[in-house]
């Protein structure tokens, strides 16, 4: 398989080569081809979440100084915030950023920071999808930990998919919950300290909720309504998404 893309068929026709040459791949082996293709115009957007250490363990073995974006929404559990510094400086990566929603949009939108309470979507836009969108600008693509265990929209996610005009890259897809358990426990890494206390999946305190045994993994996540998605993975028309102080 050769590494070396032009960007002569960027993004559509690319990105479904890609996915075409790497869809039964090895999660290490599309974080690879991936930092050929884009080099330093790739990022990484983690949530260092329950199951985030296996991606950024393989990040950090192919490009520790890969941009790794992370949410802090300002709602997030002290114990993320916890895990954030020690895993980053475990694994060694370089090159983590910590992007925070931009005052004025808090300041118009969620002056209180009681947005999630009336309305999930708007608090999720303003604390995570305009922050992303903002600091992604700089990049041709970027690399998410999605898996199509997870359900939901996920169920058919490609490994390499085209969003708006970036490149997608979603290394573990393939991968099952017993292949994570088996990488873990291979290079001995450190669980979200929330995994133990019932949280399968970790997103803002106000809209996270342990998990029943049995139950899917992300039912905790917006619990007792039909949101599944925070909206960063949600494809939207060009244009229709506005900084809440103005244009971005």
């Amino acid at each position: 398989m050769s590494l070396a893309y032009d960007h002569s068929d960027w993004p559509q026709t690319l990105a479904a080569r890609l996915d075409a040459e790497l869809r039964h791949a090895h999660p290490r082996t599309v974080l690879e081809a991936a930092v050929a293709a884009l080099g330093d115009k790739l990022a990484l957007v983690s949530s260092f979440g329950a199951e985030s250490a296996v991606l950024l363990h393989l990040a950090a073995q192919v490009k520790p100084d890969m941009p790794v974006l992370f949410l802090d929404t300002g709602m997030l559990f002290g114990q993320t915030l916890d895990y954030r510094r020690q895993l980053a400086s475990q694994l060694g990566l370089t090159a983590v950023r910590d992007l925070r929603p931009a005052y004025q949009d808090l300041a118009v939108a969620d002056p209180e920071a009681k947005l999630w309470q009336t309305d999930t979507d708007a608090c999720c836009e303003v604390r995570k999808v305009l922050p992303l969108d903002r600091a992604l600008a700089g990049f041709d693509g970027w690399i998410t930990g999605r898996k199509r265990f997870q359900g939901g929209s996920r169920l058919s996610m490609a490994v390499v998919e085209q969003a708006d005009h970036q490149i997608k890259f979603n290394p573990l897809a393939n991968w099952g919950k017993a292949d994570l358990d088996a990488y873990v426990a291979e290079y001995a890494l450190p669980a979200h300290p929330l995994v133990a206390q019932g949280f399968p999946s970790i997103g803002c305190w106000p809209c996270t909720k342990p998990v029943e045994a049995g139950q899917d993994e992300r039912s905790g996540r917006w619990a007792g309504s039909d949101k599944t998605e925070c909206g960063i993975h949600v494809a939207r028309a060009p244009g229709t998404v506005e900084d809440v102080g103005g244009g971005i």
